[in-house]
């Protein structure tokens, strides 16, 4: 049980490892220094500067927490649609169990990047709302996925047709019996969720299409591609902190999964 909760400690660090970098970084992250343009690391600024001088310190440690932000808002909310939903409709059987089936097919059969970018690119000024919106529109299909597959294994389980049998709505049922026997399973998701989103929202940054204020990891990207042979270590740190968020909320989700039942 111990060994599990080590899990978070990698995004632990990262948060606070971002907090940290805010803290004692020497300017805002949308602050320009032109004549440090491209400098490399220094004890002043340990991870050097990117593009006009912006100190990559405070632009990452910034842009980092935004990500993550983002990243558990869209999971938190995929999670609580998508396990109801699939909850509820194999609940019902019949047509709603295969209509919610097929639009999960449908859902997750279509990139969500070509639709946000086919969205956003309609938008003047696309924020991370605007971002947390259309990933949000289709991060619930794994969840209903799974709650899909356990509910049918749990609607024919003994307590649930004995609550059944005592008079207990459908209502009753689902949240007092599937749904809680769900929350260990689908929650499992909630990582690779978060993980999709960082990648996915860098991704929109690093194609124009991330928050106004350039605050973005695919930000940091962007601008180590441009200046890759005179200032290879901002496309490095950019990397790294993308790697470093999406894994850590990788394994924070495996947090909830089930630890083997030793023989």
């Amino acid at each position: 049980m111990r060994r599990r909760w080590l899990r978070l400690v990698p995004i632990g660090a990262l948060a606070a490892a971002s907090a940290a970098g805010t803290a004692f970084s020497r300017g805002l992250p949308g602050r320009l220094d032109p004549q440090l343009s491209w400098c490399g690391p220094s004890w002043e600024r340990p991870l050097g500067c990117g593009e006009a001088g912006v100190d990559l310190l405070a632009l990452v440690s910034s842009a980092e927490r935004g990500a993550m932000a983002l990243a558990i808002v869209v999971g938190l909310v995929g999670f609580a649609a998508g396990t109801s939903l699939g909850a509820a409709a194999a609940l019902a059987r019949g047509t709603v169990e295969r209509a919610v089936e097929r639009t999960c097919d449908l859902v997750q059969a279509f990139p969500s990047f070509i639709m946000a970018l086919a969205v956003l690119s309609a938008v003047r000024s696309p924020s991370r709302v605007y971002i947390g919106c259309v990933f949000a529109v289709t991060a619930w299909a794994p969840f209903a996925r799974l709650a899909l597959a356990q509910t049918r294994s749990l609607r024919s389980a003994s307590f649930v047709e004995a609550a059944a049998a005592l008079g207990r709505g459908r209502s009753g049922v689902l949240f007092r019996h599937i749904v809680p026997n769900l929350l260990s399973v689908a929650a499992v998701q909630l990582g690779s969720t978060a993980a999709a989103v960082v990648v996915g929202e860098a991704s929109l940054a690093f194609v124009g299409l991330g928050p106004p204020d350039g605050v973005s990891l695919g930000g940091v990207l962007d601008q180590g591609v441009s200046a890759m042979l005179r200032a290879p270590h901002v496309l490095l740190v950019g990397a790294l902190a993308v790697l470093a968020t999406s894994s850590g909320l990788l394994v924070a989700g495996r947090v909830f999964q089930a630890e083997p039942t030793p023989r």
